[in-house]
């Protein structure tokens, strides 16, 4: 049987689907480079939107930047959104950082590294043994 969604989680989904589309499209401050919008937390009533994003290849300064520009603009966003989703209520947007791809790439790094040195110890045991 099919999953039930929720209103909430279906206007979470096209709420993702059209910012994606805006803020590409629309947004023309130079601090807001490409970014992934990662996911999207509507409450139960609608009236209020979590936005999780994250960045291609910034640093944090320049993430903290296009951070603020991307809340400074959710007026604007708000607005055009209400305009291309028919709601009663829009939700007001807020953005968050989402460091969860960084903080994979980091871990990974971490694990190949101690895979190397595990492998080293244990080649150079071999080694000694012969």
């Amino acid at each position: 049987m099919a999953k039930e969604y929720s209103r909430s989680e279906r206007v979470a989904d096209a709420v993702q689907r059209e910012l994606a589309v805006l803020i590409r499209d629309e947004v023309r401050d130079p601090r807001v480079g490409m970014l992934s919008i990662t996911d999207v937390e509507i409450s139960r009533d609608l009236a209020y939107g979590k936005i999780y994003v994250s960045f291609v290849g910034e640093r944090d300064d320049e993430i903290k930047g296009a951070m603020a520009a991307l809340n400074g603009a959710s007026g604007y966003l708000r607005r055009l959104l209400a305009a291309q989703i028919k709601l009663r209520i829009t939700p007001t947007l807020t953005f968050f950082y989402d460091d969860t791809g960084r903080r994979g790439q980091q871990l990974s790094a971490l694990i190949d590294y101690a895979v190397g040195t595990n492998r080293g110890l244990a080649d150079g045991d071999e080694q000694g043994d012969s």
